[in-house]
């Protein structure tokens, strides 16, 4: 599809799903990127840590791509980039801090000065024809969050991206009402936005207001103290580092993704006053009162410094009496591993502090009240739901309604709306899916070697060796090994029965394939009738002799 004379949307990914956010703008046959984002894969992708976006309706039309342009630099909406803004060829836009963290994952993929990176000054604007994108500040859990005022010749879009309204967000700018009350006078054809916190009645609550129960916990905690929270939340870091200093701590950080956080922090102006690290050596040398560890991993990330911690694999340790503060909200999905490390603190006697018991995270998304003030200042003739689930676009659809915008439609990934002229409406489908990042590969998420390890995790893998001569006949002795079949102790007699199945299953004269077949489908059913299980069998014919 190419747009003609119109105003078109499209998303590639976040509209349906909660991260992964890629959507397109196309008129007049350009079309725009608004974000290049990736998710987290859960079990359902064994050996799996990341998946991407599938980008191929827009790598077909790369040449008429005219730009990237970058609304925060959260992994769901910047952490795709380095794996596929190459293949399209085509600049990124990025307020300082934003494109600080993007050339940061471009030197360690080695792609330093093959995707051009463009730096936008906050509230800057750029022009690329048939679009005039400025980046508008509004408050989030990241420095520079922004949403996007895209104009057009069919009228001006605001692009929230993540947002919330914050009047006192520790780190950053907070939205200026007056700002947004301005684009909303100059007229705004349709509002994209951010659906995450829709079924929440209060609004998120202000990042400041952090400080206190963080304090309070800490000064409560007797022995070692580890913080837990997203990396990328600059501004809750600055929290946890003033805490420290008024606690009297030394802090000690864990997890490689706050590292870069902190550079990429203190280089771009931010964090300047946090706190200077200690090593890991000489946090376990201090007293146990005198330490406050900041960890990656909040979310049950097993390869993240909490978990390494938690199992003690990490240099790291915790004992009896300390305590660990979870100062974010548990991602759904992530409840069973999340649940795995808070249990395993617990047998070590470690005393867990989550929000459920004192005020210790606020969101970076709009609750309701905040989603009706935003409707109020930019007025739009059209609400187009986007970052969510389903259950909370179609909501956010739906109350957009009863606040008296006049049209908003539900859509989700590969549905092409026609905004305008005569719209909202739906004019196409588009094919839309995942990739994954297995090893340095990327993957058709639905592709061959995913469904095979599926199969291999749900039921085991049996390989079969099979000798023959150059007359088909069995030439020698039937090695059978099963790996992760459920045979345990019966290990020896079940090997014994397959391999007489297999022999059994060779035939004098018939051909190759035949024979392996027949094998393959012997071994199966034994093993179905002592397991219940249907295994992998894969079956190999060696020939032996002339």
């Amino acid at each position: 599809m190419t747009p003609g004379d119109e105003l078109l949307f499209l998303a590639l990914g976040g509209s349906g799903e909660i991260g992964m956010n890629v959507n397109l703008y196309g008129c007049r046959g350009k079309w725009l990127m608004a974000d290049l984002g990736l998710t987290f894969a859960d079990p359902d992708y064994p050996g799996i840590d990341l998946i991407l976006p599938d980008l191929e309706f827009i790598e077909e039309r790369r040449d008429d791509l005219v730009g990237i342009v970058l609304t925060h630099g959260h992994e769901d909406h910047i952490g795709a980039i380095p794996y596929l803004a190459a293949d399209l060829k085509v600049p990124l836009y990025a307020t300082p801090f934003t494109a600080g963290l993007i050339a940061g994952k471009l030197e360690e993929e080695g792609l330093t000065g093959q995707v051009e990176l463009n730096i936008i000054e906050r509230d800057g604007w750029i022009d690329l024809d048939p679009f005039r994108v400025e980046f508008v500040a509004l408050a989030h859990s990241i420095p520079e969050g922004n949403g996007l005022l895209i104009e057009t010749p069919h009228g001006r879009i605001f692009h929230t991206g993540d947002w919330k309204i914050d009047e006192t967000p520790v780190l950053g700018e907070p939205s200026s009402v007056e700002t947004l009350k301005k684009i909303g006078d100059d007229g705004v054809l349709a509002l994209v936005c951010d659906s995450t916190n829709v079924f929440q009645d209060q609004p998120s609550g202000s990042e400041m207001g952090v400080h206190d129960g963080l304090l309070g916990a800490v000064q409560a905690a007797r022995g070692r103290v580890i913080v837990t929270t997203f990396a990328s939340n600059a501004a809750r870091l600055e929290t946890i580092g003033r805490v420290a200093n008024e606690t009297g701590r030394k802090v000690c950080v864990a997890g490689r993704s706050l590292d870069r956080i902190l550079r990429v922090a203190k280089a771009n102006g931010y964090l300047l006053d946090f706190p200077d690290p200690v090593r890991f050596d000489e946090a376990m040398l201090l007293p146990r009162h005198e330490v406050l560890i900041i960890a990656t991993g909040g979310q049950g990330e097993q390869r993240a410094a909490l978990a390494r911690i938690a199992f003690g694999q990490h240099e790291l340790k915790v004992s009896e009496g300390d305590t660990v503060i979870f100062s974010s909200k548990i991602i759904p999905g992530n409840e069973m591993p999340i649940g795995r490390i808070m249990n395993a603190l617990s047998d070590a006697g470690v005393i867990i502090v989550t929000d459920r018991q004192v005020h210790i995270h606020v969101s970076g998304h709009p609750g309701r009240p905040e989603l009706a003030e935003m409707y109020k200042w930019i007025r739009p003739q059209i609400v187009v739901p986007v970052h969510g689930e389903a259950r909370h676009m179609s909501e956010q659809a739906r109350f957009a309604l009863k606040q008296g915008v006049p049209q908003a439609i539900y859509q989700k990934n590969g549905d092409v709306i026609r905004l305008a002229p005569d719209g909202p409406e739906k004019v196409g489908d588009e094919r839309t899916g995942r990739l994954v990042l297995d090893g340095d590969v990327i993957l058709p998420a639905d592709g061959s070697t995913v469904n095979e390890r599926r199969k291999l995790s749900i039921n085991g893998f049996i390989a079969v060796a099979v000798p023959v001569d150059a007359r088909g006949r069995l030439a020698g002795d039937i090695v059978i090994r099963p790996l992760g079949v459920p045979i345990e102790q019966d290990r020896d007699d079940f090997i014994i029965d397959a391999t007489d199945a297999a022999r059994r299953a060779v035939t004098e004269g018939v051909d190759e394939e035949k024979v392996r077949e027949a094998v393959r489908l012997a071994v199966r059913r034994c093993a179905t009738l002592w397991t219940g299980k249907k295994p992998v069998v894969e079956v190999m014919l060696a020939r032996v002799g002339t």
